[in-house]
Protein backbone atom coordinates (compact mmCIF):
# COMPACT_ATOMS: atom_id res chain seq x y z
CA UNK A 1 0.00 0.00 0.00
CA UNK A 2 0.98 3.34 -0.66
CA UNK A 3 1.64 5.11 2.98
CA UNK A 4 -0.02 8.68 2.14
CA UNK A 5 0.60 11.66 5.30
CA UNK A 6 -1.21 14.60 5.16
CA UNK A 7 1.22 17.39 5.84
CA UNK A 8 -1.22 20.61 7.78
CA UNK A 9 -0.59 23.71 8.99
CA UNK A 10 -2.25 27.17 9.42
CA UNK A 11 -0.62 29.84 6.83
CA UNK A 12 -0.95 33.83 7.27
CA UNK A 13 -0.43 34.32 3.62
CA UNK A 14 -1.83 31.21 2.27
CA UNK A 15 -5.15 29.78 3.09
CA UNK A 16 -5.74 26.55 5.01
CA UNK A 17 -7.27 23.81 3.02
CA UNK A 18 -8.66 20.99 5.15
CA UNK A 19 -8.93 17.67 2.89
CA UNK A 20 -11.76 15.79 3.76
CA UNK A 21 -10.79 12.32 2.09
CA UNK A 22 -14.71 11.38 2.77
CA UNK A 23 -15.88 14.46 0.53
CA UNK A 24 -13.28 15.65 -1.68
CA UNK A 25 -15.81 17.17 -3.96
CA UNK A 26 -16.24 19.79 -1.54
CA UNK A 27 -12.97 21.35 -1.43
CA UNK A 28 -12.77 24.24 -3.71
CA UNK A 29 -10.28 23.78 -6.64
CA UNK A 30 -8.46 26.79 -6.30
CA UNK A 31 -7.84 25.91 -2.38
CA UNK A 32 -6.39 22.46 -3.06
CA UNK A 33 -4.28 23.98 -6.06
CA UNK A 34 -3.15 26.62 -3.48
CA UNK A 35 -2.46 23.38 -1.21
CA UNK A 36 -0.54 21.47 -3.29
CA UNK A 37 1.70 23.68 -4.88
CA UNK A 38 2.05 25.49 -1.38
CA UNK A 39 2.99 21.90 0.69
CA UNK A 40 5.40 20.40 -2.37
CA UNK A 41 7.19 23.36 -2.71
CA UNK A 42 7.82 24.41 1.07
CA UNK A 43 8.49 20.72 1.94
CA UNK A 44 10.99 19.94 -0.82
CA UNK A 45 12.60 23.13 -0.06
CA UNK A 46 13.16 22.00 3.69
CA UNK A 47 14.31 18.62 2.32
CA UNK A 48 16.87 19.97 -0.03
CA UNK A 49 18.43 22.13 2.75
CA UNK A 50 18.51 19.22 5.53
CA UNK A 51 18.64 15.91 3.21
CA UNK A 52 19.32 16.67 -0.87
CA UNK A 53 22.20 19.58 -0.35
CA UNK A 54 23.94 16.54 1.88
CA UNK A 55 23.79 13.70 -1.13
CA UNK A 56 25.07 16.78 -3.20
CA UNK A 57 27.21 17.64 -1.12
CA UNK A 58 26.77 21.59 -0.94
CA UNK A 59 26.67 21.26 3.07
CA UNK A 60 27.10 18.91 5.48
CA UNK A 61 26.14 18.16 9.11
CA UNK A 62 28.50 18.32 12.40
CA UNK A 63 26.22 16.34 14.60
CA UNK A 64 25.59 12.74 14.52
CA UNK A 65 23.63 12.70 11.20
CA UNK A 66 23.44 9.28 9.96
CA UNK A 67 21.65 10.42 6.53
CA UNK A 68 25.09 12.72 5.53
CA UNK A 69 27.45 9.04 6.11
CA UNK A 70 24.59 7.64 3.63
CA UNK A 71 22.73 5.64 5.96
CA UNK A 72 19.47 7.16 3.90
CA UNK A 73 16.89 4.60 5.59
CA UNK A 74 17.85 6.55 8.90
CA UNK A 75 16.18 9.93 7.53
CA UNK A 76 17.25 12.47 10.04
CA UNK A 77 15.16 15.86 9.98
CA UNK A 78 14.72 15.49 6.41
CA UNK A 79 15.21 12.52 4.35
CA UNK A 80 11.95 11.09 3.78
CA UNK A 81 10.22 12.60 0.44
CA UNK A 82 8.21 9.46 -0.30
CA UNK A 83 5.63 10.88 2.08
CA UNK A 84 5.73 14.31 1.01
CA UNK A 85 5.52 13.03 -3.08
CA UNK A 86 2.92 10.81 -2.82
CA UNK A 87 0.11 13.27 -0.36
CA UNK A 88 0.56 16.07 -2.90
CA UNK A 89 0.16 13.74 -5.80
CA UNK A 90 -2.96 12.15 -4.02
CA UNK A 91 -4.46 15.67 -3.59
CA UNK A 92 -3.51 16.38 -7.05
CA UNK A 93 -5.65 13.46 -8.29
CA UNK A 94 -8.63 14.85 -6.43
CA UNK A 95 -7.97 18.38 -8.20
CA UNK A 96 -7.33 16.84 -11.93
CA UNK A 97 -10.66 14.74 -11.04
CA UNK A 98 -12.66 17.60 -10.71
CA UNK A 99 -11.37 19.31 -13.55
CA UNK A 100 -12.12 16.89 -15.92
CA UNK A 101 -15.79 16.15 -14.06
CA UNK A 102 -17.22 19.66 -14.11
CA UNK A 103 -17.07 21.72 -16.64
CA UNK A 104 -16.68 24.89 -14.38
CA UNK A 105 -13.28 23.54 -13.44
CA UNK A 106 -12.05 22.88 -16.35
CA UNK A 107 -9.38 25.53 -16.25
CA UNK A 108 -7.84 23.18 -13.67
CA UNK A 109 -7.15 20.76 -15.93
CA UNK A 110 -3.94 22.04 -17.35
CA UNK A 111 -1.81 23.00 -14.33
CA UNK A 112 -3.24 19.63 -12.75
CA UNK A 113 -1.55 17.69 -15.61
CA UNK A 114 1.42 19.79 -15.26
CA UNK A 115 1.88 19.23 -11.58
CA UNK A 116 1.23 15.43 -12.13
CA UNK A 117 3.88 14.98 -14.29
CA UNK A 118 6.70 17.71 -12.30
CA UNK A 119 5.66 15.73 -9.30
CA UNK A 120 5.97 12.46 -10.63
CA UNK A 121 9.37 13.28 -12.14
CA UNK A 122 10.83 14.11 -8.56
CA UNK A 123 9.83 10.78 -6.83
CA UNK A 124 10.81 8.38 -9.39
CA UNK A 125 13.54 10.00 -10.14
CA UNK A 126 14.66 9.25 -6.44
CA UNK A 127 13.41 5.98 -6.04
CA UNK A 128 13.40 4.19 -10.03
CA UNK A 129 9.96 2.06 -10.00
CA UNK A 130 7.54 3.16 -8.06
CA UNK A 131 3.56 2.49 -7.61
CA UNK A 132 2.16 5.11 -10.02
CA UNK A 133 -0.69 4.27 -12.67
CA UNK A 134 -2.89 2.46 -9.75
CA UNK A 135 -1.20 4.70 -6.73
CA UNK A 136 -3.85 7.08 -6.73
CA UNK A 137 -7.47 5.26 -6.00
CA UNK A 138 -7.81 5.67 -2.26
CA UNK A 139 -10.47 7.71 -2.27
CA UNK A 140 -12.39 5.06 -3.36
CA UNK A 141 -10.60 2.24 -1.54
CA UNK A 142 -7.72 0.63 -0.12
CA UNK A 143 -5.10 -0.08 -2.88
CA UNK A 144 -2.16 -2.02 -3.02
CA UNK A 145 -0.37 -0.60 -5.89
CA UNK A 146 2.01 -2.44 -8.26
CA UNK A 147 5.21 -0.87 -8.59
CA UNK A 148 5.40 0.48 -12.36
CA UNK A 149 9.06 0.49 -14.36
CA UNK A 150 10.18 3.98 -14.52
CA UNK A 151 10.70 4.01 -17.99
CA UNK A 152 7.05 3.47 -18.55
CA UNK A 153 6.61 6.30 -15.74
CA UNK A 154 8.22 8.65 -18.36
CA UNK A 155 6.96 7.18 -21.90
CA UNK A 156 3.79 5.62 -21.64
CA UNK A 157 0.32 6.53 -22.02
CA UNK A 158 -0.64 8.63 -18.82
CA UNK A 159 3.05 9.45 -17.80
CA UNK A 160 5.05 12.23 -17.67
CA UNK A 161 5.57 13.12 -20.81
CA UNK A 162 2.34 12.38 -21.68
CA UNK A 163 0.61 14.60 -19.54
CA UNK A 164 3.16 17.66 -20.15
CA UNK A 165 1.47 17.39 -23.60
CA UNK A 166 -2.08 16.63 -22.24
CA UNK A 167 -1.28 19.77 -19.79
CA UNK A 168 -0.11 22.42 -22.59
CA UNK A 169 -3.39 20.75 -24.75
CA UNK A 170 -5.71 21.07 -22.10
CA UNK A 171 -4.67 25.23 -21.26
CA UNK A 172 -4.20 25.76 -25.31
CA UNK A 173 -8.00 24.62 -25.66
CA UNK A 174 -9.35 26.59 -23.04
CA UNK A 175 -11.60 29.21 -23.59
CA UNK A 176 -14.07 29.92 -20.91
CA UNK A 177 -14.11 32.62 -18.63
CA UNK A 178 -13.64 31.19 -15.28
CA UNK A 179 -9.98 32.30 -13.64
CA UNK A 180 -7.41 30.22 -12.15
CA UNK A 181 -7.28 30.74 -8.71
CA UNK A 182 -4.79 29.33 -5.71
CA UNK A 183 -1.88 29.92 -8.50
CA UNK A 184 0.98 30.43 -6.10
CA UNK A 185 3.62 30.54 -9.64
CA UNK A 186 1.82 32.24 -11.99
CA UNK A 187 -1.08 34.31 -10.43
CA UNK A 188 -3.90 32.45 -12.90
CA UNK A 189 -1.37 33.34 -16.04
CA UNK A 190 -2.10 30.47 -18.31
CA UNK A 191 0.18 30.69 -21.07
CA UNK A 192 3.22 31.03 -17.92
CA UNK A 193 1.73 27.41 -17.31
CA UNK A 194 2.94 26.51 -21.13
CA UNK A 195 6.16 27.86 -21.04
CA UNK A 196 6.42 25.79 -17.51
CA UNK A 197 5.15 22.80 -19.30
CA UNK A 198 7.38 23.00 -21.87
CA UNK A 199 10.60 23.34 -19.37
CA UNK A 200 9.54 20.58 -17.60
CA UNK A 201 9.65 18.79 -21.08
CA UNK A 202 13.09 19.51 -21.97
CA UNK A 203 14.00 18.44 -18.48
CA UNK A 204 12.12 15.25 -18.65
CA UNK A 205 13.55 14.14 -22.07
CA UNK A 206 17.68 15.45 -21.19
CA UNK A 207 17.04 13.13 -18.37
CA UNK A 208 16.29 10.13 -20.13
CA UNK A 209 18.57 10.74 -23.05
CA UNK A 210 21.19 8.52 -21.97
CA UNK A 211 18.41 5.48 -23.28
CA UNK A 212 16.52 7.27 -25.31
CA UNK A 213 16.77 9.15 -29.16
CA UNK A 214 15.15 12.51 -27.72
CA UNK A 215 16.88 15.08 -29.91
CA UNK A 216 13.66 15.76 -32.39
CA UNK A 217 11.77 16.31 -29.56
CA UNK A 218 14.34 19.14 -27.82
CA UNK A 219 14.73 20.38 -31.50
CA UNK A 220 11.07 20.75 -31.70
CA UNK A 221 10.25 22.82 -28.18
CA UNK A 222 13.73 24.79 -29.00
CA UNK A 223 12.62 25.81 -32.22
CA UNK A 224 9.22 26.89 -30.76
CA UNK A 225 10.99 29.29 -28.14
CA UNK A 226 7.98 29.10 -25.88
CA UNK A 227 9.84 27.72 -22.54
CA UNK A 228 10.81 29.68 -19.23
CA UNK A 229 13.26 32.57 -20.58
CA UNK A 230 13.10 34.76 -18.11
CA UNK A 231 13.97 35.03 -14.48
CA UNK A 232 10.66 36.75 -14.35
CA UNK A 233 8.84 33.67 -15.68
CA UNK A 234 10.40 31.15 -13.20
CA UNK A 235 7.78 28.78 -11.82
CA UNK A 236 8.65 29.60 -8.09
CA UNK A 237 6.97 31.24 -5.20
CA UNK A 238 8.54 33.61 -2.38
CA UNK A 239 9.04 32.47 1.30
CA UNK A 240 8.16 35.90 3.90
CA UNK A 241 10.59 36.90 6.52
CA UNK A 242 8.35 35.84 9.51
CA UNK A 243 6.43 32.58 10.50
CA UNK A 244 4.74 30.34 9.74
CA UNK A 245 5.29 31.58 5.58
CA UNK A 246 9.13 32.17 6.37
CA UNK A 247 12.05 29.21 5.11
CA UNK A 248 11.41 26.31 7.66
CA UNK A 249 14.99 26.27 8.91
CA UNK A 250 14.30 30.00 9.93
CA UNK A 251 11.75 28.24 12.10
CA UNK A 252 13.57 26.31 13.86
CA UNK A 253 16.05 26.55 17.10
CA UNK A 254 19.36 27.49 16.26
CA UNK A 255 21.19 24.59 17.31
CA UNK A 256 19.29 22.94 14.27
CA UNK A 257 20.14 25.33 11.64
CA UNK A 258 23.70 25.73 12.91
CA UNK A 259 24.63 22.21 12.24
CA UNK A 260 24.44 22.23 8.90
CA UNK A 261 27.75 24.23 7.36
CA UNK A 262 29.38 24.92 4.22
CA UNK A 263 30.76 21.35 2.98
CA UNK A 264 34.70 21.01 1.45
CA UNK A 265 33.03 20.00 -1.82
CA UNK A 266 31.34 23.17 -2.38
CA UNK A 267 33.97 25.59 -0.56
CA UNK A 268 36.20 24.00 -3.26
CA UNK A 269 34.79 24.23 -6.18
CA UNK A 270 33.23 28.06 -5.66
CA UNK A 271 36.72 29.01 -4.01
CA UNK A 272 38.37 27.79 -7.55
CA UNK A 273 36.16 29.27 -9.48
CA UNK A 274 36.21 32.60 -7.54
CA UNK A 275 32.94 32.47 -7.24
CA UNK A 276 30.88 35.61 -5.09
CA UNK A 277 27.80 33.77 -4.93
CA UNK A 278 30.07 31.64 -1.49
CA UNK A 279 29.00 34.92 0.38
CA UNK A 280 24.99 34.75 -0.25
CA UNK A 281 25.11 30.71 0.16
CA UNK A 282 26.76 31.00 3.44
CA UNK A 283 28.41 33.20 6.21
CA UNK A 284 32.09 33.38 7.56
CA UNK A 285 33.58 30.61 9.83
CA UNK A 286 32.93 32.66 13.33
CA UNK A 287 36.49 32.08 14.31
CA UNK A 288 37.86 34.11 10.76
CA UNK A 289 40.08 36.81 11.18
CA UNK A 290 39.13 37.96 8.04
CA UNK A 291 36.02 37.19 6.75
CA UNK A 292 37.18 33.59 5.37
CA UNK A 293 35.07 30.81 4.44
CA UNK A 294 35.65 27.22 5.65
CA UNK A 295 33.99 23.97 4.72
CA UNK A 296 33.75 20.52 6.32
CA UNK A 297 34.34 16.84 4.64
CA UNK A 298 30.67 15.13 4.41
CA UNK A 299 29.77 12.24 7.20
CA UNK A 300 32.29 12.49 9.72
CA UNK A 301 31.53 10.41 12.85
CA UNK A 302 31.05 12.81 15.35
CA UNK A 303 31.76 10.37 18.23
CA UNK A 304 35.02 10.03 16.95
CA UNK A 305 35.96 13.30 15.57
CA UNK A 306 35.71 16.28 18.13
CA UNK A 307 34.12 19.43 15.80
CA UNK A 308 34.36 23.18 16.85
CA UNK A 309 31.40 24.41 14.93
CA UNK A 310 32.78 28.17 15.02
CA UNK A 311 35.44 26.86 12.37
CA UNK A 312 33.08 26.11 9.94
CA UNK A 313 30.65 28.11 7.40
CA UNK A 314 26.95 28.29 8.79
CA UNK A 315 24.15 29.04 5.58
CA UNK A 316 23.47 32.73 5.19
CA UNK A 317 21.18 35.52 5.82
CA UNK A 318 19.03 34.27 3.00
CA UNK A 319 17.98 30.61 4.87
CA UNK A 320 17.17 32.47 8.03
CA UNK A 321 17.26 36.38 8.80
CA UNK A 322 16.23 37.49 4.80
CA UNK A 323 14.00 34.30 3.79
CA UNK A 324 11.64 36.59 1.88
CA UNK A 325 14.23 37.35 -0.73
CA UNK A 326 14.77 32.85 -0.79
CA UNK A 327 12.40 30.66 -3.51
CA UNK A 328 10.55 27.49 -3.25
CA UNK A 329 11.91 26.82 -6.85
CA UNK A 330 10.03 24.44 -9.28
CA UNK A 331 11.61 25.30 -12.20
CA UNK A 332 13.83 28.27 -13.71
CA UNK A 333 15.55 30.36 -16.33
CA UNK A 334 18.62 29.14 -15.70
CA UNK A 335 18.36 25.76 -15.36
CA UNK A 336 15.93 25.61 -18.75
CA UNK A 337 19.07 27.56 -20.41
CA UNK A 338 21.52 25.12 -19.18
CA UNK A 339 19.81 21.98 -20.28
CA UNK A 340 19.48 23.30 -23.86
CA UNK A 341 23.31 24.37 -23.65
CA UNK A 342 23.83 20.66 -22.93
CA UNK A 343 21.31 19.64 -25.86
CA UNK A 344 23.58 22.43 -28.01
CA UNK A 345 26.68 20.53 -27.18
CA UNK A 346 25.70 16.80 -27.70
CA UNK A 347 24.22 18.31 -31.24
CA UNK A 348 20.68 17.52 -30.02
CA UNK A 349 20.05 21.11 -31.47
CA UNK A 350 21.18 23.60 -33.58
CA UNK A 351 22.70 26.33 -31.23
CA UNK A 352 25.89 28.48 -29.79
CA UNK A 353 26.02 25.85 -26.82
CA UNK A 354 28.23 28.69 -25.09
CA UNK A 355 25.94 31.49 -25.43
CA UNK A 356 23.16 29.46 -23.97
CA UNK A 357 25.87 27.95 -21.29
CA UNK A 358 26.95 31.92 -20.40
CA UNK A 359 22.98 33.43 -20.57
CA UNK A 360 22.41 29.93 -18.11
CA UNK A 361 25.31 31.52 -15.74
CA UNK A 362 24.04 35.16 -16.11
CA UNK A 363 20.70 33.79 -15.24
CA UNK A 364 21.72 31.85 -12.05
CA UNK A 365 23.60 35.13 -10.65
CA UNK A 366 20.58 37.03 -11.33
CA UNK A 367 18.28 34.49 -9.21
CA UNK A 368 20.90 34.11 -6.34
CA UNK A 369 20.87 37.87 -6.04
CA UNK A 370 24.56 38.70 -7.07
CA UNK A 371 26.16 40.85 -9.21
CA UNK A 372 28.29 38.40 -12.27
CA UNK A 373 31.99 39.48 -12.11
CA UNK A 374 33.10 41.00 -15.42
CA UNK A 375 35.76 38.31 -15.83
CA UNK A 376 34.13 35.06 -14.05
CA UNK A 377 32.70 34.29 -17.92
CA UNK A 378 36.24 34.41 -18.90
CA UNK A 379 38.45 32.80 -16.13
CA UNK A 380 38.09 29.00 -14.27
CA UNK A 381 34.20 29.27 -15.35
CA UNK A 382 34.51 29.85 -18.74
CA UNK A 383 32.93 27.62 -21.18
CA UNK A 384 36.26 25.86 -22.47
CA UNK A 385 38.05 26.30 -19.49
CA UNK A 386 41.37 24.30 -20.30
CA UNK A 387 41.32 21.31 -17.80
CA UNK A 388 37.73 21.28 -18.53
CA UNK A 389 34.31 19.68 -20.93
CA UNK A 390 31.71 21.50 -22.05
CA UNK A 391 29.60 19.36 -20.07
CA UNK A 392 31.63 19.43 -16.40
CA UNK A 393 31.24 23.04 -16.76
CA UNK A 394 27.71 23.07 -17.45
CA UNK A 395 26.45 21.06 -15.20
CA UNK A 396 28.79 22.47 -12.40
CA UNK A 397 27.20 25.68 -12.45
CA UNK A 398 23.71 23.82 -12.56
CA UNK A 399 25.19 22.21 -9.56
CA UNK A 400 25.63 25.48 -7.51
CA UNK A 401 22.43 27.24 -8.76
CA UNK A 402 20.32 24.03 -7.52
CA UNK A 403 21.31 24.61 -3.81
CA UNK A 404 18.03 23.75 -1.91
CA UNK A 405 16.37 23.26 -4.84
CA UNK A 406 15.11 19.01 -3.43
CA UNK A 407 17.23 16.35 -4.51
CA UNK A 408 18.32 17.48 -8.18
CA UNK A 409 22.01 18.46 -7.21
CA UNK A 410 22.16 15.04 -6.35
CA UNK A 411 19.92 13.52 -8.90
CA UNK A 412 21.85 15.41 -11.79
CA UNK A 413 25.64 13.86 -10.34
CA UNK A 414 24.13 10.74 -10.69
CA UNK A 415 22.99 11.20 -14.29
CA UNK A 416 26.30 12.70 -15.52
CA UNK A 417 29.48 12.68 -12.69
CA UNK A 418 29.75 15.82 -12.59
CA UNK A 419 30.61 18.08 -10.49
CA UNK A 420 33.32 15.07 -8.86
CA UNK A 421 32.20 14.52 -5.35
CA UNK A 422 34.27 13.12 -2.84
CA UNK A 423 34.43 10.43 -0.68
CA UNK A 424 32.59 10.99 2.75
CA UNK A 425 34.31 10.38 5.68
CA UNK A 426 32.78 7.71 7.45
CA UNK A 427 30.60 5.91 4.92
CA UNK A 428 27.75 3.82 6.32
CA UNK A 429 27.18 2.67 2.99
CA UNK A 430 30.52 1.02 1.79
CA UNK A 431 32.11 4.00 0.66
CA UNK A 432 29.58 4.30 -2.51
CA UNK A 433 27.86 7.55 -2.61
CA UNK A 434 24.53 6.15 -3.35
CA UNK A 435 22.30 6.33 -6.51
CA UNK A 436 18.91 6.02 -5.81
CA UNK A 437 16.88 6.25 -2.73
CA UNK A 438 15.43 3.38 -0.22
CA UNK A 439 11.75 2.42 -0.27
CA UNK A 440 10.80 3.56 2.73
CA UNK A 441 9.58 0.79 5.67
CA UNK A 442 6.08 1.37 5.57
CA UNK A 443 6.27 -0.07 2.26
CA UNK A 444 7.59 -3.53 3.14
CA UNK A 445 4.98 -3.49 5.71
CA UNK A 446 1.74 -2.08 4.31
CA UNK A 447 2.14 -3.51 0.73
CA UNK A 448 4.33 -6.43 0.83
CA UNK A 449 4.15 -8.40 -2.07
CA UNK A 450 4.68 -5.30 -4.57
CA UNK A 451 7.53 -4.45 -1.94
CA UNK A 452 9.28 -7.81 -2.13
CA UNK A 453 9.09 -7.77 -6.23
CA UNK A 454 10.28 -4.35 -6.39
CA UNK A 455 13.27 -4.90 -4.11
CA UNK A 456 14.31 -8.02 -5.75
CA UNK A 457 14.47 -6.06 -8.96
CA UNK A 458 17.59 -3.49 -6.74
CA UNK A 459 19.53 -5.82 -5.05
CA UNK A 460 17.25 -5.97 -1.83
CA UNK A 461 16.22 -2.22 -1.77
CA UNK A 462 19.70 -1.19 -2.47
CA UNK A 463 21.09 2.49 -2.41
CA UNK A 464 23.28 1.50 -4.98
CA UNK A 465 21.34 -0.05 -7.92
CA UNK A 466 21.14 2.69 -10.06
CA UNK A 467 17.74 3.81 -11.90
CA UNK A 468 16.18 3.16 -15.55
CA UNK A 469 17.87 5.74 -17.04
CA UNK A 470 21.11 6.04 -15.37
CA UNK A 471 22.03 2.03 -16.67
Amino acid sequence: MVTLVIFTGCTADFEKLNTNPNAPVSVQPGLLLRQVIYDFGEQMSYEGFAAGDLLSQHRTALDFNLFDRHALKSPQLGGNPWPVCYTNLRDNELLLKQAQSNETFTVYEGPSLILKAYMTQGLTDLFGDVPYFEAFNGIEGTVTAPYDAQKAIYLAEGGILDNLDKGIAALNAYDGAVALEGDLLFSGDLDKWIQFANSLKLKALIRISSREDVASEIASIFAAGNYIGNNSDNAVFDFTNSAPNSFRFAQLRAGDFNNFVLSETMEEILTDLNDPRIGVFFRPFANSTSAEFNGLINGINASQTSIEPANYSLAGTLFRENTSELDANFMTAWETQFILAEAAAKGYITADAETLYNSGVQLAFEYWLTELPADYLSGPAAYNAPGTTPLEQIITQKWIANLINGYEGWVEWRRTGFPEFKPVAASLNDGLIPVRMPYPAEEQALNADNYQAAAAATNDNSLNAPVWWDN
